[in-house]
C-alpha cells in the first residue's frame, strides 16, 4: 500500500530546469553591467599604470644618481621608492574591492530579477523542482522541461 502512495505520489511530480548563466547573459541589463564594469577596469588599470610609470621614472632616476649622492638625499629617496611602491599595493588592493563591490552592484539587481522570474513561473506552472543545468551533469529532457523559454518570456525576452 505505501508502494502504491508513493507511485502515485511521484506521478504528480514536474520536474523543469534552466540555464540560468544563459538567461543572465541574454538579459539586456547584462550588457550595460559589464560595459560599466569594464569601464571602471580600465579607468583603474590606466590610473595604476601611470603610477607604475612614475614609480619606473623614479627607480630609473634613483640608480643612475645613486652613487652621487650624500647619504641623508640617497635614503630620502630610497624612502619616496618604498612609499610609492606601498602606494601603488594600497591601490590595487583598492581598486580590486572597488571592483567586486561594483560587480555586486551592478549584478545582484539582475540575478535577483532572474531568480523571482524563475520562481514565478514554477510557482504559476505547478512545477515541484526547477534545476539548473549549470551544476547538472545530465538532464533527461523526457522528464524535465526546459523553462528558458517561459521565463524569457516572463522577462520580456525574445
Amino acid at each position: 500500500m505505501i508502494f502504491v502512495a508513493t507511485a502515485g505520489y511521484s506521478q504528480n511530480l514536474k520536474f523543469g530546469h534552466i540555464n540560468s548563466d544563459e538567461l543572465i547573459q541574454a538579459m539586456p541589463e547584462f550588457d550595460s553591467a559589464n560595459a560599466s564594469l569594464e569601464t571602471l577596469r580600465q579607468e583603474l588599470v590606466n590610473a595604476l599604470e601611470l603610477m607604475q610609470v612614475e614609480l619606473n621614472n623614479k627607480s630609473d632616476a634613483y640608480n643612475k644618481e645613486s652613487k652621487a649622492l650624500t647619504d641623508i638625499v640617497r635614503q630620502t629617496k630610497e624612502q619616496e621608492l618604498i612609499d610609492l611602491n606601498r602606494r601603488i599595493q594600497d591601490f590595487q588592493t583598492s581598486a580590486q574591492e572597488q571592483l567586486q563591490n561594483k560587480q555586486v552592484e551592478l549584478f545582484q539587481p539582475i540575478y535577483a530579477k532572474v531568480d523571482k522570474a524563475i520562481k514565478d513561473v514554477g510557482k504559476e506552472n505547478g512545477f515541484t523542482y526547477i534545476h539548473s543545468v549549470a551544476a547538472l551533469l545530465y538532464v533527461d529532457e523526457t522528464k524535465s522541461t526546459n523553462i528558458m523559454p517561459l521565463v524569457k518570456a516572463k522577462l520580456g525576452i525574445k
